[in-house]
C-alpha cells in the first residue's frame, strides 16, 4: 500500500471519528433533552422543538455522510479482507447508513405531525431498514475482519462490536432508550475510526525464525 492510500484512508478514519462523535453527543444530548420536554412523544420531533429540529436533522445527516465516507476508507483499507462475506458487508452497512442519511432529510417536513400519520410511517421504515442493513452490514464486516487478521489487536473487534451496537438500535427503536443507544452506537463507530486512523493498513507478520532469534 502507497503512501498516499496509507494517508487517505487515516484521512477517512479521521471523518468517521468525527461523524461518530457527533452521532454520540447527539444521542447523549437528546436522552437529556427528553427528560424535560414538553413536546409529545406522539409528534415525529419529539423531544425537539419544531424549530430546532431542522438544524438537529441536517447535522445528523451531516454525521451519516461522514460515517459513509469512514466505511468507504475502511473497505479501501482492504482490512477486513477480501471475502465475499467483507464485500457484501460492507455494501449492506453503507445502504444502510445512506438510508438513514435520508431519513434525516426527509424527517423534516413531517416533522410536526403525528407518528401515526402515513409520512412519519414511511420515514420510520425507512430509518427501520436503514438500521437493520447497517446493523447486518457491520456484522458481516465485523466477522470478515476477524477471519481475515490483518489487525491482531483490540482494532479487529471493532466492527463487530460496532455491529452489535447497531442491532441494539433495532431492538430500542420504539423505545425512550432509543438516545442512549444512538449514542453507544456512536461510540462503537468512533473506535472503528480510531483503529483505522492509527493502523490504516495490515500489520506486518513476523517471520517464525525472526521469532526466534529474538526469544
Amino acid at each position: 500500500m502507497t503512501k498516499s492510500n496509507i494517508e487517505s484512508i487515516r484521512r477517512a478514519g479521521i471523518t468517521l471519528i468525527v461523524g461518530a462523535l457527533i452521532t454520540a453527543i447527539g444521542g447523549a444530548v437528546s436522552q437529556i433533552v427528553q427528560a424535560s420536554t414538553a413536546v409529545s412523544d406522539e409528534i415525529w420531533r419529539y423531544p425537539w422543538s419544531s424549530e430546532t429540529f431542522i438544524p438537529i436533522s441536517l447535522l445528523w445527516a451531516f454525521a451519516h455522510a461522514l460515517i459513509i465516507i469512514g466505511i468507504l476508507g475502511f473497505r479501501r483499507s482492504g482490512l477486513a479482507g477480501p471475502s465475499r462475506m467483507a464485500a457484501i458487508g460492507l455494501a449492506l452497512a453503507l445502504i444502510g447508513t445512506a438510508l438513514l442519511l435520508l431519513g434525516e432529510l426527509a424527517a423534516i417536513p413531517i416533522r410536526d405531525q403525528n407518528i401515526n400519520d402515513t409520512g412519519p410511517a414511511i420515514v420510520g421504515g425507512v430509518f427501520g431498514i436503514g438500521t437493520l442493513l447497517s446493523a447486518i452490514g457491520l456484522l458481516l464486516a465485523g466477522k470478515a475482519t476477524m477471519r481475515a487478521s490483518q489487525w491482531r489487536d483490540w482494532r479487529r473487534f471493532t466492527p463487530l462490536v460496532a455491529g452489535i451496537s447497531t442491532l441494539v438500535l433495532v431492538a430500542v427503536a420504539f423505545t425512550k432508550a432509543l438516545p442512549t443507544g444512538v449514542a453507544i452506537y456512536g461510540l462503537c463507530l468512533l473506535a472503528l475510526g480510531a483503529a483505522l486512523y492509527t493502523r490504516p493498513s495490515p500489520e506486518s507478520k513476523v517471520p517464525a525464525s525472526a521469532q526466534v532469534q529474538g526469544a
